[in-house]
């Protein structure tokens, strides 16, 4: 059964939305009226790294592109609550736009924001107000443990410094830096994984408490030294294949003379 849909030269938001309930109106895509918001959330995830890979390639086509993707996502998951007649597309983009506009006192009300400071004081504020919370706890289990495991401690850090939980400066969080690396070294001896786990955690979250003090988000530094682990390995392969090295037999030392050999092409490169 052939669906209807009007074919144009160009289309907008509300042929989007349109187009997504055809696809899965019967005699539409048999793919698309099985999934669920289950079946596809991995989906947002992906569309959501694929958007920053463009931004970070500085890449326009790219970056509309998988914008559109993402609104793909978000059409498709307000499209499966209008058929079960909970909420449709205007009803989320009338959500946020309430929002906005209820955050934003110091654009469309009496308050005022002279500075980036005051505007992100201002909707911290009234986002603990409206969702009713009292406690600086209850703000830090409000962020999303599905969120990527350094950015989630990140958030939480930040959280309990604004309730004045923190060190006076970034030789405190050094400091506590070296005291979990004892602790991990000190299970390490003892042998036992669920207690080497922990201590091992604590370290990382040390480091990401550090990133805060130095103004480092640690999910770009990570990825930033996981690209440069990257370009120094693929430099110590080009060289083992020229003197005849192979890397799975090789020494240690024989391995780290070629290491900072690598360190030094890609810091001249």
């Amino acid at each position: 059964m052939a669906v209807e849909f009007e074919f144009k030269d160009t289309y907008d938001i509300y042929d989007l939305i349109k187009l997504v309930a055809v696809l899965r109106a019967p005699g539409g895509c048999p793919w698309d009226r099985e999934q669920t918001h289950a079946s596809i959330k991995k989906n947002l995830i992906e569309e959501t790294y694929e958007v920053i890979e463009a931004i970070n390639s500085e890449s326009l086509d790219g970056l509309k592109e998988e914008l559109g993707d993402i609104l793909l996502q978000v059409a498709l998951h307000a499209e499966m609550e209008r058929e079960k007649g909970n909420f449709d597309f205007n009803d989320v983009a009338n959500g946020i736009c309430q929002k906005l506009i209820i955050r934003h006192p110091h654009v469309f009300g009496d308050l005022s924001a002279e500075n980036e400071r005051e505007a992100l004081d201002n909707w911290d504020a009234i986002k603990l107000k409206t969702k009713g919370i009292k406690k600086q706890s209850e703000s830090m289990l409000n962020v999303p443990r599905e969120l990527p495991a350094l950015m989630r401690a990140q958030k939480i850090q930040q959280k309990a410094s604004k309730a004045g939980f923190d060190w006076d400066d970034t030789a405190g969080a050094v400091s506590k830096l070296y005291e979990e690396i004892n602790e991990l070294n000190e299970a390490l001896s003892k042998g036992k994984k669920a207690e080497i786990e922990d201590e091992f955690g604590d370290v990382l979250f040390s480091c990401v408490n550090i990133s805060r003090f130095i103004g480092v988000d640690s999910e770009e530094a990570l990825t930033g030294a996981t690209d440069k682990f990257l370009k120094r390995y693929s430099i110590v392969e080009k060289l083992a294949q020229e003197d005849g090295t192979d890397l799975k037999s090789a020494s240690v030392d024989a391995l780290d003379t070629l290491w900072e050999k690598a360190k030094k092409i890609s810091r001249n490169g």
